[in-house]
């Protein structure tokens, strides 16, 4: 069975096989979650980015999409990136499928790469504005419904990694309310 943990951390520092990136559609780094990734990683990254920029994602990687790398100099195996919707850009509904997206679209790739622990960040909530109790519910739930889907069998851990105490906080409520049981360790 899946187990879904949150963590207050820095999200290049957790040793699992893969961790997901909340990129921006040019996949060539950016701020936050992004540039913290690509920092942290080294040239690899960015490297295999401008590879797939060139062959598969001319126009850029879309909203809701995702794509594997390499993990560079992570403690990690592999980035998964993913475009996160921009909040109020798009009628509420649409915007919220193409955030659960991130998350399927992640989960699938990383199972697909073999990896069994994932970290993931609050997609969408930085510069994409995106707030973060509905944020919470929508990854909180879309996680657990794949690993429900899955039978929990692909994945032993997705990790929420949480930039900050109030985000922590936020999810860790979101996660009681849904009935997700304790959230895990504060810092990690």
């Amino acid at each position: 069975m899946t187990q879904i943990t949150l963590v207050q951390g820095d999200i290049t520092k957790q040793r699992v096989d893969a961790v997901v990136n909340a990129a921006n559609s040019s996949l060539q780094g950016g701020g936050g979650v992004d540039g913290a990734i690509h920092r942290a990683g080294g040239p690899e990254i960015l490297a295999e980015c401008r590879r797939l920029r060139a062959s598969h994602y001319g126009k850029g990687l879309g909203v809701g999409q995702a794509v594997v790398t390499t993990a560079g100099t992570l403690p990690a195996r592999y980035v998964v990136h993913t475009v996160g919707p921009v909040y109020g850009a798009e009628e509420y509904e649409r915007g919220a499928e193409l955030l659960a997206s991130c998350y399927r679209e992640s989960l699938r790739l990383a199972v697909e790469s073999g990896a069994r622990t994932v970290a993931v960040p609050a997609v969408s909530t930085g510069v994409y504005r995106w707030p973060m109790e509905d944020a919470a519910r929508i990854a909180l739930s879309t996680v657990a419904a794949v690993a429900a889907e899955a039978g929990g069998a692909e994945l032993d851990e997705v990790r929420f990694v949480l930039f900050g105490a109030e985000a922590y906080e936020t999810f860790a409520q979101v996660a009681d309310a849904l009935g997700l049981g304790p959230a895990g360790p504060r810092e990690g």
